[in-house]
């Protein structure tokens, strides 16, 4: 994979489980957020399988839209685009009401020395939107960050692990699950907390960033020794798929892939692809972030994609010099501060 149209294609490529699920999803879909990382090829993903499905919906994307040039793409695919800042309370009050909700709109880095816009953005603004949407089943994204750290050797957190969040980012995420949770129950709303870490493409990850860093023979921290990733083409139709399973009480869902990874072993791994020997610091801590996703495999079977395929992808990509975000995910970063 060498260009930003073969990797277009193979995130927003549905699979047949998808567009089986897609069929049986009642009414048409709003994205909130649809610009961030993950928005774009999901909005993609869904235009498509309403497409080759027999039952087509309405992708209706909401966003700021600072970058227009995001909004005409998308409108050329088929996405119906609304610019509309969220926090303004005419703006949401004036979006159209829909059946189904994919409610992607976060903000993590920047959080220091800015707590109280990442806490209007993560635990305040999810109680209007749900004021808004009380007729609409509703999909959340969250973050596996609302965990504690377990030990490497536990296999994860599991849904019914105790949330312990670390740092104010992290505060504020069990945060918005919290009041998307209290209006669940006040009127009843069908909703599901989807929980991911971390997912990766070519352009942005964390399987990037270690890639990187060995072709550039920067040192690689292992203070956090220990990761899980899910390719975001895997990780986007388990949202879309996600809005079959809302209940209430909201229904919690961890989502990664099935693989407790050494991040030692993914730079040995680069070193080997790329013709580098990595330089690493320090040793693996006993914990880390991890979640384990068991239950989704079980509703939605395993990632399409494999951690070996994606590591190859990377490797071919950073090679070629390929294209990318330029946003570090600071995934290594154990305070909790970004």
């Amino acid at each position: 994979m060498k260009t930003i149209q073969e990797l277009n294609e193979r995130l927003s490529q549905p699979s047949e489980r998808l567009i089986r699920d897609f069929e049986k999803i009642d009414g048409d879909i709003m994205i909130l957020g649809v610009g961030g990382k993950m928005g774009p090829s999901l909005a993609e993903l869904a235009v498509r399988a309403s497409k080759k499905g027999k039952n087509s919906k309405r992708i209706i994307g909401v966003s700021r839209f600072s970058d227009a040039t995001l909004k005409e793409d998308l409108e050329k695919i088929g996405v119906e685009t609304i610019t509309a800042d969220l926090l303004e309370e005419d703006e949401l009050q004036a979006l159209p009401e829909v059946d189904n909700v994919i409610y992607m709109i976060g903000k993590k880095f920047g959080t220091g020395g800015n707590e109280h816009l990442t806490w209007a953005m993560n635990a305040y603004l999810p109680g209007r939107v749900a004021e808004k949407f009380r007729n609409s089943r509703i999909v959340v994204f969250s973050s596996g960050n609302i965990y504690p750290y377990v030990p490497v050797l536990s296999g994860g957190a599991t849904e019914s692990t105790p949330p312990d969040p670390r740092g104010e980012y992290a505060q504020s995420c069990l945060g918005r699950e919290r009041i998307f949770e209290h209006f669940s129950h006040r009127y009843e709303i069908p909703m599901l907390i989807y929980r991911l870490n971390y997912a990766v493409e070519m352009r942005y990850g964390n399987l990037l960033e270690i890639a990187t860093a060995v072709n550039q023979q920067k040192p690689i921290n292992l203070r956090l020794g220990h990761m899980n990733v899910i390719w975001q083409g895997d990780a986007n139709e388990i949202a879309i798929r996600s809005l079959l399973h809302c209940s209430t009480p909201p229904k919690l869902l961890n989502v990664t892939g099935p693989e407790t990874i050494s991040i030692r072993w993914v730079a040995d791994e680069f070193g080997r692809k790329l013709g580098k020997k990595p330089i690493i610091n320090d040793q693996e801590a006993p914990d880390a972030l991890l979640n384990n996703a068991a239950h989704s495999h079980q509703l939605f079977g395993y990632p399409s994609v494999s951690l070996t395929e994606v590591m190859d992808w990377t490797a071919d990509w950073v090679q070629n010099e390929g294209e990318t975000l330029g946003k570090p995910t600071h995934f290594q970063q154990r305070s909790g501060k970004f």
